[in-house]
């Protein structure tokens, strides 16, 4: 992506502090606006915009897949705090960096990525209990070596997951997760003999309803946090009819440091690393994607070298993450959107909000009060919360140049081969077990289709051809 030329005031480049820009120029007036240092009165408030746009997702991957594995509320809290202080540590690591290493040094937010959570739910169901959560965990820091190992030269690949592919990925992700909700929405628990309950079914569209009115009428910062606040209200329409339980609050500590390794070790399974290695490659070009979007937003420039010490975040946290109970870490969105919208460019926003998130994540009471919204209410807002992220897919394919045969047929196979896993449960059951878990998750069967399909219709034999080389830019 071709980047704007900069002016004297970022001739520093992107990892120029507020002294180095002050040195460059004659007044304190010259700080780039990424480097900016506000005042409290407008510092915090930002910051509270940001955790507040980015907490849901934080949250989403340990609660769905604590539930996949059947945690109790103890381990479900400690999932909650090991993910809110990964995302804590990488955002500070992005945002303040160590120069010349680590960190784009932009109001960039890391965090635990839905995209991985159906690869692992194939993973959890391939392995007996006391072994999910540890060939999880093995898979991810093999993926978070592999981030670091192909960062610097993940450049060159780009060309390889254009809005094509991303597109066609990222729909499947909001897709695949939708059935997750709807089982939330009916209780949680398939074996419970309430399961599917119409008052289970009410509270979960009463959520969902308290949501759109919210967004419909809220104004501002309310309309910003409008699932929260849908959460919120519809656990204390709970309490009433018993449906909200509160002894789990009553066990959790105030405070406590995530311990290393608390649910095993790491086993390392081939099938389950190749999976999480293939949506490995999706979350680096959504992050790659996510600070040229920034940089422009910004108008501070974003080069090879700016990406690559983005995406080494990526991959220590990713790494470093299950140690503590993480996940694949990744850029979110939602908080590039918010820079957007609210014109607050610094970075040190950004690193006050992840100062708080790695804060609530020593205090598991936190994680507690987040595992005492009941089922239904969270699949209320599970649907709003995983059709956006369909959304975001189909706005990305709406750029990539469906006009063209070969990219619909790419689009139209990649969506039926993630599609299948929903559509049929056991259409994989007779395949290998490796096959099971490479196939037998949406994400990451329709990755693999988009990544082959795309070589075969825009790079094999196309050297020289008109209409090839058309399709490819568009797409």
């Amino acid at each position: 992506m071709a980047v704007p030329a900069k002016g004297p005031a970022e001739a520093e480049g992107p990892c120029s502090t507020p002294s180095e820009s002050a040195e460059s120029e004659t007044t304190d007036s010259q700080v780039h606006p990424v480097d900016e240092k506000l005042h409290p009165s407008r510092l915090v408030p930002a910051a509270l915009q940001h955790i507040a746009a980015m907490y849901a997702g934080v949250v989403t991957p340990p609660l769905i897949i604590g539930q996949a594995v059947h945690l109790d509320t103890a381990g479900q809290t400690r999932l909650i705090a090991a993910s809110l202080l990964i995302a804590g540590v990488a955002t500070l690591l992005q945002t303040l960096g160590v120069k010349g290493f680590v960190g784009n040094r932009l109001p960039f937010v890391n965090a635990a990525s839905s995209a991985g959570i159906a690869p692992m739910l194939a993973i959890a169901e391939t392995n007996a209990k006391g072994d999910q959560l540890p060939a999880i965990y093995g898979a991810v820091m093999v993926a978070g070596v592999f981030c670091l190992a192909i960062g610097p030269f993940f450049g060159r690949l780009l060309r390889f997951f254009p809005p094509l592919v991303t597109g066609v990925v990222i729909t499947l992700i909001g897709v695949t997760l939708m059935p997750v909700p709807v089982g939330w929405a009916q209780g949680g628990d398939k074996t419970a003999s309430d399961y599917g309950d119409m008052r289970y079914l009410a509270l979960a569209a009463f959520t969902l309803v308290v949501i759109l009115l919210i967004q419909r009428f809220g104004k501002g910062f309310v309309k910003q946090v409008a699932l929260l606040f849908g959460l919120l209200i519809g656990t204390l329409a709970a309490i009433p009819f018993g449906m909200a339980d509160f002894s789990s609050l009553k066990s959790a500590p105030v405070a406590a440091l995530p311990t290393p390794f608390a649910f095993g070790a790491p086993e390392f399974q081939p099938a389950a690393i190749i999976s999480l290695c293939l949506v490995m490659l999706v979350l680096m070009t959504e992050s790659s994607a996510g600070m040229l979007a920034i940089g422009e937003i910004c108008d501070r420039e974003t080069n090879g070298k700016t990406i690559t010490k983005g995406l080494r975040t990526d991959g220590i946290a990713t790494f470093v993450g299950p140690i503590f109970g993480g996940f694949p870490t990744s850029a979110f969105a939602q908080n590039v959107g918010v820079v957007s919208l609210t014109k607050v460019r610094s970075r040190y926003v950004v690193a006050v909000a992840g100062g708080t998130l790695l804060i609530l994540g020593i205090f598991p009471m936190l994680g507690a009060v987040v595992s005492l919204v009941p089922m239904p209410v969270l699949g209320g807002a599970g649907i709003v919360l995983f059709g956006s992220i369909a959304v975001s897919g189909i706005r990305t394919l709406s750029e990539a140049g469906l006009d063209d045969s070969s990219n619909i047929i790419l689009v139209a196979v990649s969506l039926g081969a993630g599609i299948i896993p929903l559509a049929a449960p056991t259409f994989y059951a007779d395949f290998p077990a490796w096959a099971q878990t490479v196939l037998g998750s949406g994400i990451s069967a329709g990755a693999l289709v988009a990544v082959t399909l795309n070589l075969f219709f825009h790079h094999l034999g196309t050297r020289g051809s008109a209409s090839a080389t058309a399709a490819l830019k568009s797409s």
